[in-house]
């Protein structure tokens, strides 16, 4: 079965300057691992227009699948929903579709929906929505580019709306091995196994456990039994 591949754009100043930490990635890969879709590349970058459009043309072309959170929201540094437009050549305006739900998500919340809060409606032609049903205002599809809030519990909840709708592939095994062996101690051993078992991935993690060095070796791959006789090899440097 042919693995499908994602990028992952992750936008705005605040991440690139250390203010807020980042933890839709860490999500993402792994709702991506469980269903067979490999997030083959992730960048940060900042609200400049020129690198997101130039980003999202690069990545949108080269992976089956790209997702991006941040940037779509009321006030003016979201510019997210312009440079996504400006890349796929569409107009946006405020669409029908988007300005219903955020009318009633606001109303019955009391809240005025204000010039600010109507940036949100502003959507690409074209696009199909993302149902937010944390706050109200939606994400959207476009093409193979998924358009995400950067707020974490809006983006999983996004994320939950698309994943049943994507092409998957068959999810990738993961199997450990922890040795109380540091790297240097097994990383000549380390790299004949590696070649013996070449359809498998190895990653090899040093670890300090009150002052005791180690290491894990995690073993990924699609079949189950090889990546059994793999671990049972790595097993040995013990």
């Amino acid at each position: 079965m042919e693995q499908p591949n994602a990028s992952m754009l992750i936008i705005g100043d605040e991440l690139l300057s250390g203010r807020t930490q980042d933890t839709n990635m860490y999500y993402l890969a792994n709702e991506l691992t469980e269903v067979g879709i490999n997030l083959s590349e992730a960048r940060f970058i900042r609200d400049d227009t020129a690198t997101i459009v130039a980003n999202i043309v690069e990545l949108s072309t080269r992976f089956d699948y790209l997702f991006t959170s941040g940037g779509i929201g009321p006030t003016h540094d979201d510019i997210t929903t312009d440079c996504v437009a400006q890349a796929f050549g569409k107009q946006v305006t405020i669409r029908s579709d988007a300005f219903k739900i955020l009318k009633k998500y606001y109303d019955e919340k009391g809240i005025e929906l204000n010039e600010a809060r109507l940036r949100m409606a502003r959507i690409p032609e074209t696009a199909d929505l993302i149902e937010n049903s944390i706050s109200g205002a939606p994400g959207y599809i476009i093409e193979n580019v998924y358009v995400m809030a950067g707020v974490p519990k809006i983006f999983q909840s996004m994320l939950k709306t698309i994943l049943p709708k994507l092409k998957k592939g068959s999810p990738t095994l993961s199997r450990s091995v922890k040795l109380h062996k540091g790297e240097g101690d097994i990383a000549l051993e380390l790299e004949q196994i590696v070649r013996e078992f070449s359809k498998l991935n190895f990653g090899s993690y040093p670890f300090n456990e009150k002052g005791v060095h180690g290491t894990n070796i995690v073993i990924r791959g699609k079949d189950n039994k090889l990546m059994i006789k793999a671990e049972e090899k790595v097993r040995t440097l013990a």
